[in-house]
């Protein structure tokens, strides 16, 4: 009866050392963690999250780490201003589900000679237009550094969880006409859009640019 006893015990710790080892899905733990909290600001000023440095890493290295090529896309808006996005579906990143868009550096030089080579231009309902980049400019944006991240979780997120991962922020700010509140964090380069009534959206920038994130926003505190 002992030895019954020892050996259903030895099996049910080998059975939680099991899952202490593997996430979700079977995936392995990752020995540096690519999770949406764990933000690193270097001696040059320069964000890093998701094994990816803003204004440095290229798009190329963003797909190494995701093991994901994403989707990318050239947008012309009604101000005549390019903007390249290349978007990551259903990524799974330390076990935890999002979707991430990575907003590519390029000079409008380049950005404009991609989209008059592009293919299936298409208008959305703003004005801004879209088109698919071809095979050539494809390959030249695997080599364009990355700009500024979004981040959109699956799963909605309480504010209690908010501030126990992030920290409480520097200072808040509203949306006009909207009840979706902004947690800044401009040392740490991140913005949380908290929306109580939706998903959360999180933004990462380098600090240097973070009056960039607050502009087109037209905040009020």
């Amino acid at each position: 009866m002992d030895r019954k006893i020892l050996l259903s015990i030895l099996a049910i710790s080998l059975i939680a050392l099991a899952a202490a080892i593997l996430l979700p899905g079977g995936r392995s733990v990752n020995e540096n963690p690519k999770l949406p909290w764990i933000v690193q600001i270097d001696s040059q000023g320069k964000l890093s999250v998701f094994g990816i440095t803003l204004g440095e890493s290229t798009l190329e290295q963003a797909r190494e780490s995701f093991q994901d090529q994403g989707k990318a896309n050239l947008f012309l808006t009604p101000e005549n201003r390019y903007v390249v996005e290349v978007y990551f579906q259903r990524l799974y990143l330390s076990g935890i589900r999002a979707d991430i868009v990575l907003n590519m550096e390029l000079p409008e030089m380049l950005a404009k000679q991609m989209f008059e080579r592009g293919e299936r231009i298409s208008k959305m309902g703003n004005g801004t237009r879209k088109v698919e980049l071809s095979n050539e400019d494809m390959a030249t944006l695997a080599n364009e550094r990355i700009r500024y991240i979004t981040y959109l979780p699956a799963v909605d997120l309480e504010e209690l969880l908010i501030a126990k991962r992030f920290g409480e922020p520097e200072s808040k700010a509203s949306e006009p006409e909207s009840t979706i509140t902004h947690w800044l964090y401009p040392s740490k380069g991140m913005d949380i859009a908290v929306n109580p009534e939706g998903k959360e959206v999180i933004q990462y920038v380098n600090p240097s640019d973070y009056s960039k994130v607050l502009k087109p926003l037209q905040l009020s505190n």
